[in-house]
C-alpha cells in the first residue's frame, strides 16, 4: 500500500463495529430463546465465520446451542470445505452436511444438462434438510448491501409451509421487536448481520483476527475474461473456444459454487489491504463475482421465493 492508503487505514474508524456486534449477539441469543430447533448456516465463508465469532461471544467457546448446517453442491472450493470442517472441529460444534448430489440420487433434483450449475438447486436440498431435522429457524449470513432482493429482507424473515418468501407479507420489526410466531410447517430465516456492509465485515475480521480460507487473499490462478468476469479455469469451468487463459493475481470477494463464482484481480494479502480495496469498490461483491446473479434482474428474488437462502 502507498502512503495515502496507509493514512486512510489509520484514520478509518471502526468504533461502529461494537454496535453491530452487540446487535448480532442480541439476535443470536433471541433465536436461541425463541425457537425449539434452530440451526446456523455455515459455509466456511467470511460472513458465516464472522457470525460464528459473534456466536462464540454470545454463548462462550464450545457452547453454541445449535448445530451448524451446510448445503453442499458437490462443486465447492476444496479450500473452503476443508476450512469449514477444521473450524467446526476446533469449536466442537455439531456440523450437518447435506448434499445436492443426494437430492439428485433421490430424484428430487434433476439437472437440465450435466454442466448445469447446481447452485440454484440448493433450495431443494435445504428444504429437505429442514423437513428432516424439523428446523424452525435458520440463521444465515446474508447482508442487505449484497443485492437488491436482500435489501428488502427483514432480519426475521418468515417463510411459509412451502419454504417460500413472500416479500409483501413480511412482518414489521419496530423497536427491534420480533414477531416469532409460527404455524405448523412454517419457519424463519434469521439474518443477524443484515445491517453490516462488506467493509464492516473486513474491518471486523481485521479487528478480531478471524482466520479465513486462503482463497480470500491474493493468489495466482488461471482465469479467462468472460463478459467482464474473471472465470476460474477448472474441470467444471473449462475455457471456451477462442478464450485466452491467463494467470493472474486474484482473490475471491465471496465464495460459493465453482460454476458461478468468480475472483477479482487483487494483490491484497491481508484484511487491512482488503479494507483499502473495499473502500474503492463501486460494485457489490455479488455484482462483481457471481455469474448466477447476472442471468436476469430478478434472479435472486425468484430464487428466494423458491426457498433459497
Amino acid at each position: 500500500m502507498n502512503a495515502m492508503t496507509q493514512t486512510e487505514l489509520h484514520t478509518l474508524s471502526n468504533s461502529h463495529l461494537d454496535a453491530l456486534e452487540e446487535e448480532t449477539i442480541f439476535i443470536l441469543r433471541e433465536v436461541a430463546a425463541a425457537f425449539e430447533r434452530p440451526t446456523l448456516l455455515f459455509s466456511g465463508g467470511k460472513d458465516s465465520l464472522v457470525m460464528l465469532k459473534c456466536a462464540e461471544k454470545a454463548f462462550g467457546a464450545g457452547r453454541i446451542p445449535y448445530p451448524l448446517l451446510m448445503i453442499d453442491t458437490g462443486h465447492n472450493f476444496k479450500e473452503v470445505t476443508d476450512f469449514r470442517d477444521s473450524r467446526a472441529k476446533e469449536l466442537g460444534a455439531e456440523l450437518i452436511v447435506r448434499s445436492v448430489e443426494d437430492s439428485m440420487k433421490r430424484g428430487t433434483v434433476r439437472l437440465a444438462h450435466p454442466g448445469e450449475s447446481r447452485n440454484v438447486h440448493q433450495s431443494v436440498t435445504l428444504l429437505e434438510a429442514i423437513e428432516e431435522f424439523g428446523f424452525d429457524a435458520l440463521i444465515g449470513g446474508a447482508r442487505r448491501d449484497e443485492e437488491k432482493a436482500r435489501a428488502k429482507e427483514r432480519i426475521f424473515s418468515h417463510r411459509d409451509s412451502f419454504g417460500q418468501w413472500q416479500p409483501k407479507a413480511q412482518r414489521p420489526e419496530l423497536w427491534t421487536l420480533f414477531n416469532t410466531r409460527l404455524q405448523p410447517g412454517e419457519h424463519f430465516r434469521v439474518f443477524p448481520i443484515s445491517n453490516w456492509t462488506e467493509l464492516d465485515v473486513w474491518q471486523y475480521i481485521a479487528r478480531e483476527n478471524i482466520a479465513l480460507p486462503s482463497i480470500y487473499y491474493t493468489h495466482k490462478r488461471e482465469v479467462v475474461d468472460r463478459r467482464g468476469l474473471l472465470v476460474p479455469v477448472t474441470e467444471l469451468t473449462p475455457p471456451k473456444d477462442g478464450e485466452k487463459v491467463e494467470i493472474r493475481d486474484v482473490r475471491f470477494r465471496t465464495v460459493g459454487d465453482i460454476t458461478c463464482t468468480c475472483p477479482v484481480e487483487s494483490d491484497a494479502a491481508t484484511p487491512e489491504q482488503i479494507v483499502i480495496e473495499t473502500l474503492a469498490a463501486d460494485v457489490s461483491e455479488r455484482g462483481a463475482t457471481r455469474m448466477d446473479d447476472k442471468t436476469s434482474e430478478a434472479s435472486m428474488e425468484k430464487r428466494k421465493k423458491d426457498g433459497y437462502f
